[in-house]
């Protein structure tokens, strides 16, 4: 049986884009650049293996999950959605849920257009009753679907507790596009990682292997290339630590020396033991998480955690059509 070619919709990222944030990342007296920026060809590849890290615990927990609860989630989902996933990657999670969803097309959206390109052909060529249509954006800033998608109801997916990566206030702001992109009727599945203990925390973002580490320092690879600049990677080293007040792991890239870096005819100095923060990764109790969905216009239906309480999976709703 042949499958409908793959619909992709190129919206994505430009240097210009990664050029103003960058800058705008570096006037400030926290230096940052915002973590979006990882997901260049080499950053997809290496987060893809930090996925399959003994310290990461996060994607095979959500994994076992998704596929004990795939029956009971698309009893409680129904079938027959117009399923979008923004940052898709891979699409492995969304492959659990497809037998039992029955969506009637399958929207990734990710970063990182060669990723997605690879993915979304792989997706047409496994599963080739599902209309596939692509869309290489930053979600975070636009939620708009491809036009050619098709109508019905819409059932937003976002695993891998991505939705840690926003400060508590810029979640419910993503929340609320999320409600707004599914409509009256509409559903998010999303994935959270729970609170727990430090340790097991500060491991799944600082491997033994050091392929975490890889991956904070190719941001600083991708501005030498893409934007000129002349980082000196062997003067950085990654860090990631918790921030039990914030409830939060925090990834820096930290300068092993005073030094000057040069970037779009700018210099920026940084002293030894500076840091520029390049991730946030939230963790929340199912009750916090709930009042934060509230507060973007969802309700509560079902949410499930696994035997070791490591993460959460929550099917939310909007408000019904009138």
């Amino acid at each position: 049986m042949s499958n409908t070619p793959v619909s992709f919709h190129d919206l994505h990222l430009t240097v210009d884009d990664l050029a103003a944030d960058v800058l705008t990342g570096f006037s400030r007296s926290q230096k940052s650049i915002p973590p979006k920026y990882f997901y260049d060809a080499e950053g997809s590849r290496l987060f893809d293996a930090i996925t399959e890290l003994p310290e990461y615990y996060p994607t095979r927990t959500e994994t076992a999950m998704l596929r004990e609860f795939a029956d009971d989630i698309a009893h409680k989902a129904g079938t027959g959605h117009l399923l979008v996933e923004p940052g898709s990657g891979s699409c492995a999670k969304a492959r659990i849920l497809f037998e039992g969803l029955q969506p009637c097309a399958y929207v990734p959206m990710d970063i990182s257009r060669d990723h997605l390109q690879v993915a979304a052909q792989q997706v047409a060529a496994e599963y080739p009753w599902l209309e596939v249509h692509a869309a290489c954006t930053d979600f975070t800033r636009l939620m708009t679907l491809p036009p050619d998608s098709p109508e019905g109801r819409r059932l937003a997916f976002f695993p891998g507790s991505s939705i840690g990566n926003f400060d508590p206030e810029a979640a419910v702001g993503f929340l609320r596009m999320i409600a707004e992109m599914v409509g009256p009727g509409g559903q998010l599945l999303i994935g959270v990682d729970l609170k727990k203990d430090k340790a097991i925390l500060e491991a799944a973002y600082d491997d033994a292997q050091g392929i975490t580490a890889a991956f904070n320092l190719n941001l600083l690879k991708r501005i030498n290339r893409e934007l000129g600049a002349d980082f000196d990677l062997t003067q950085w080293r990654h860090e990631a630590l918790y921030n039990e007040d914030k409830g939060r792991i925090e990834m820096h890239l930290v300068s092993r020396a005073t030094q000057q870096v040069h970037l779009l005819e700018q210099t920026f100095y940084f002293s030894e033991g500076e840091t520029i923060h390049t991730e946030n990764s939230y963790k929340y109790s199912v009750e916090e998480f709930r009042e934060l969905a509230a507060r973007a216009g969802f309700t509560a239906d079902t949410v499930w955690v696994d035997a070791d309480r490591l993460f959460s999976i929550h099917l939310l709703q909007t408000g019904a059509h009138e």
